[in-house]
């Protein structure tokens, strides 16, 4: 079933459009392969399944296909891989970067907990070497996201800046006192201070685990509860996240966090020196208006409710985001799980669930 905010006319469907449909295929197979795997303990075989339905499901879709941004930057991750070829490659097919993350959340999906979810972003490109997804060297950036009404106007929040004078700034555009906002971070040692410095302006906190793409994008969406999200967090999921907050005409801004000295030298050893000094704004990290954003939940989220089986039933929700059109459709979809199959990557062969 699909709530559609626009009626689509066939002779004016464009390329993203179309792969859009494809993407959320990939994320809807991503997440029904790893649901035998929440709560199970084992978040590298529940990585390890989202990964094989997704690849497998993208090298069906017509496009000359780039991973740009790909799991395995932070850990150990079975791919798919920064610069790996996805799609059929047919001639004429649409050159897209991709940007993938099989689960933002492995070790929720593990432990049967909520935030958890599978998710894609892709932008055309005019050729297979332009690359429309930024990708950031090091491991971790420092992030704020907000919301289209605090990007709109005189007055912006920005990094440097004290987290007084930025909640300042958030609580004016919305309307609120600063008392009355809500804050998400990841529950990190490396944010106690972010946190007794959001408490000591009186707003509130919420904390989670994993999974920052969502929470990164709550802002943007008008019922999440969420005003701002602060904190250091993965390039890659800052990435995926400034895809959907594009779309959703938020921003994110971010800007380089070596985890160590180590770190700091090698990057300044590759010539990343200025890069380490620059802010990216959401435009930097996701280039064009050509952006696609799709996502499906694994487990409950503040963006998206996770899978559900009803007897030979599986239930999907997911979400297809286009900045061209500024079209976001929630789809929620009904699995036969009699006829169900999915196409893997590691058997080239459509599989029943």
């Amino acid at each position: 079933m699909m709530d559609e905010s626009r009626t689509i006319d066939p002779t004016e469907t464009q390329d993203e459009e179309l792969i859009g449909m494809d993407l959320l295929r990939g994320c809807e197979a991503a997440a029904l392969n790893v649901f035998h795997w929440i709560g199970k303990g084992d978040k590298e075989a529940a990585d390890a399944a989202a990964t094989d339905a997704l690849r497998g499901m993208l090298n069906l879709t017509d496009m000359c296909g780039t991973c740009t941004i790909g799991e395995g930057i932070k850990d150990e991750a079975p791919g798919i891989f920064i610069g790996e070829k996805l799609g059929t490659w047919r001639g004429g097919s649409p050159v897209v970067s991709i940007a993938v993350d099989p689960i933002d959340g492995t070790t929720l999906t593990s432990k049967g907990l909520a935030g958890a979810i599978t998710v894609i972003a892709a932008t055309k490109c005019s050729s297979v070497d332009q690359r429309t997804l930024a990708a950031i060297p090091s491991f971790y950036v420092d992030k704020i996201a907000v919301g289209p009404k605090v990007r709109e106007g005189t007055g912006m929040v920005r990094l440097g800046a004290s987290i007084e004078q930025n909640l300042e700034i958030v609580a004016l555009k919305l309307g609120k006192r600063v008392r009355d906002l809500v804050v998400c971070l990841l529950d990190r040692p490396r944010h106690e201070k972010m946190v007794n410095d959001v408490r000591r302006t009186g707003a509130a906190i919420r904390l989670i685990g994993d999974g920052d793409v969502a929470a990164a994008i709550a802002p943007s969406l008008p019922e999440s509860g969420v005003d701002a999200y602060i904190g250091i967090g993965g390039s890659p999921e800052a990435v995926l996240a400034a895809a959907a907050i594009r779309c959703l005409g938020g921003e994110i801004l971010c800007r380089m966090w070596p985890r160590d000295e180590e770190e700091r030298k090698r990057l300044e050893a590759d010539g990343y020196s200025d890069m380490m000094k620059r802010q990216f704004a959401t435009s930097d990290l996701a280039v064009g208006e050509d952006v696609v954003f799709v996502a499906t939940g694994v487990t409950d989220n503040s963006l998206l409710n996770g899978v559900r089986i009803n007897g030979h039933i599986a239930i999907t929700y997911s979400v297809v985001m286009r900045a061209h059109s500024g079209t976001v459709r929630y789809v929620k979809a009904f699995h036969d799980l009699t006829r169900k199959t999915i196409h893997l990557a590691s058997t080239s062969r459509h599989e029943r669930l």
